[in-house]
């Protein structure tokens, strides 16, 4: 991603952690936050939201893309994404989360999450393009 602001890791994980606690977990108890740093070098963060039909719930990175699109419309990119939980668990996004998050982010872009390696919980960065390689974008090579 050209001219992309270099993400600071902890302080995104920072507040990440900090919309986590303002997450509605009311039925899971598994509170969820992410935060975006935008290619205008914003931050943008949201928390998972439940509710009883579990089909109405949006997701910790779904609730900051809509945030961004609502303070900065549409044209906004994504340079950089980090999800949490206060659960100490496993949770890199979903795969409804990475669908949208592709609408804005670029392949190359980097994406955090705690994922368990060799028995230990640790933050995974890599590509966004290595967890979602095809998009519903994907164009297949000539």
């Amino acid at each position: 991603m050209t001219n992309a602001p270099q993400p600071d890791f902890p302080a995104l994980t920072s507040a990440a952690n900090a919309a986590a606690e303002k997450a509605y977990a009311r039925y899971s108890r598994f509170q969820v936050g992410a935060a975006l740093l935008l290619s205008n070098g914003e931050v943008v963060t949201g928390g998972n939201v439940e509710n009883a039909s579990y089909g109405l719930t949006i997701c910790a990175e779904r609730s900051a893309l809509v945030r961004a699109v609502a303070l900065y419309g549409p044209q906004i990119r994504v340079a950089a994404v980090v999800v949490v939980n206060l659960q100490h668990s496993p949770s890199p996004p979903c795969g409804a989360c990475r669908q949208v998050l592709a609408e804005f982010m670029a392949p190359d872009a980097p994406i955090a999450f705690p994922a368990e390696i060799d028995g230990q919980l640790q933050q995974v960065i890599t590509t966004f393009g290595h967890v979602l390689p095809y998009t519903f974008l994907f164009t297949p090579p000539q």
